[in-house]
């Protein structure tokens, strides 16, 4: 199958799935591609047990054979969905819960990689299927950092107060980049072995975050400067995924976060890019084509996610294994949450249910399904793909289809209203809440 073909049947999947969902499920639709693709893929699974001649998820095999999970989403997907997300966010309410969401993003991803990968590694050994404590730590440190596109997706579409939703939109979107040098860390200690000194983790954090914070700036200053004063619209997008694509294949040459460098770069053309370079109808076409972009990317993404259970299962999925560590990975995010609000409310003010909320809220996605399938083959990896794999389905089926109710239950509907304006709002938004009131999916654009 050429690339042209393993395009076209993914597009024609994601839409449609997609329709399907706005028919007759009616829920986001991040939500709706897992559940419909993972229905399918467990369709397939259950015919080829039953009637193994039949064959008939040969096709999807393939297709996600030719598929490299972890490149596609972290060497490609990934730069375009930060930058769309960040587009959209207020920095100036993000200021305003800096010292929260700095807490959470660095000294909670430690707390719960540690906590997760302890209780993981404590629940294997009472099971009989040990692992060693370092690749349980491996696997705490890819399932702690909330995906930004999952949550980004998902919280367009649910009633949270304003300074609920930028706390958890602003640390998914920096917590990643944290979360991914943990991991490298951590793998390099697994695979290696030896501990790294104090001195060499700095450095790599030094390189990483610092690295990508200056090449989003870099990236971002230099987009700004070419749009100002420019009114040809389309050269205005090109400008823009020049600088996504440019920015983020230097980051991963020079060894930075290209995370980071992405959520800076799209934080910077956002705010300062959107007030001061571009005009009213610039500042409209620029933020749809960013929507329907992030869309389309987000739409195959979840559709991928679904499909991938015929890959993992195939590698042997520990079932009991991944079901006992849900509640672990749950506990260890509560962990990390409820330390940094306690540390944090001297400084900063919380709403009824800002714990509880954080928590469920705190989808994982894509990126660690990526980071799981990037593992070497050994002994260990089915199982932590099986278990990752169990976190990230029940993150974003279960609690993404309750976080709404959950939300009604500690904050009242007027509480919500009363806030400002929404801090994280891509255009057409309300226009698509109005379609999933009367029948169909809401959009889920960043």
């Amino acid at each position: 199958m050429n690339l042209f073909e393993l395009g076209a049947l993914l597009v024609g999947l994601s839409a449609l799935f997609g329709y399907i969902n706005y028919r007759y499920l009616s829920v986001p639709q991040p939500i709706g591609m897992v559940l419909i693709a993972l229905v399918a893929s467990l369709a397939l699974l259950i015919v080829e047990t039953v009637i193994p001649a039949a064959n008939v998820d040969a096709l999807i095999v393939d297709v996600l054979g030719e598929i490299d999970f972890h490149d596609t989403l972290m060497h490609g997907m990934l730069s375009f969905l930060l930058f769309a997300g960040a587009l959209h966010v207020d920095v100036a309410a993000l200021r305003n819960r800096f010292r929260t969401i700095g807490l959470m993003a660095t000294a909670g991803t430690f707390v719960s990689t540690l906590f997760i990968g302890s209780g993981t590694w404590l629940l294997a050994d009472w099971f009989g299927q040990p692992i060693p404590f370092v690749w349980a730590l491996v696997f705490g440190a890819l399932i702690s950092p909330t995906d930004p596109v999952a949550v980004l997706a998902l919280f367009n579409t649910v009633p949270v107060p304003p300074s609920l939703k930028v706390t958890l939109a602003g640390e998914s979107l920096f917590n990643d980049g944290v979360g991914v040098v943990v991991f490298t860390i951590l793998l390099g200690v697994a695979l290696h072995g030896g501990s790294p000194s104090v001195s060499h983790v700095l450095e790599l954090f030094a390189a990483e975050i610092l690295g990508g914070v200056v090449l989003g700036l870099a990236a971002g200053y230099v987009c700004y400067r070419l749009l100002h004063g420019l009114f040809e619209l389309n050269l205005q997008v090109l400008i823009t995924l020049a600088a996504v694509t440019v920015c983020y294949a230097a980051a991963i040459r020079l060894d930075a976060s290209g995370p980071i460098a992405m959520v800076v770069a799209g934080l910077f053309i956002g705010n300062a890019g959107m007030k001061y370079a571009l005009t009213e109808g610039s500042r409209e076409y620029l933020q749809q084509f960013w929507s329907l972009l992030d869309e389309i990317l987000n739409s195959i993404l979840f559709l991928l996610i679904g499909l991938e259970v015929l890959i993992i299962a195939r590698s042997g999925f520990e079932f009991w294994m991944a079901l006992v560590v849900i509640p672990i990975a749950l506990a260890g995010r509560w962990l990390s949450v409820f330390l940094s609000v306690l540390a944090m409310r001297r400084w900063e003010a919380y709403t009824a249910g800002t714990v509880p909320i954080l928590t469920w809220g705190g989808l994982r996605g894509g990126i660690a399904v990526a980071l799981a399938l990037s593992l070497p083959l050994n002994d260990v990896r089915p199982a932590v793909l099986s278990i990752t794999y169990a976190v990230v389905l029940f993150s974003i089926i279960v609690q993404g289809l309750s976080v709404t109710r959950l939300v009604r239950s500690f904050v009242p509907a007027q509480s919500v209203r009363s806030e400002q304006a929404p801090v994280v709002q891509a255009p057409g938004i309300q226009e698509s809440d109005e379609r999933g009131a009367r029948g169909g999916s809401s959009a889920t654009g960043k």
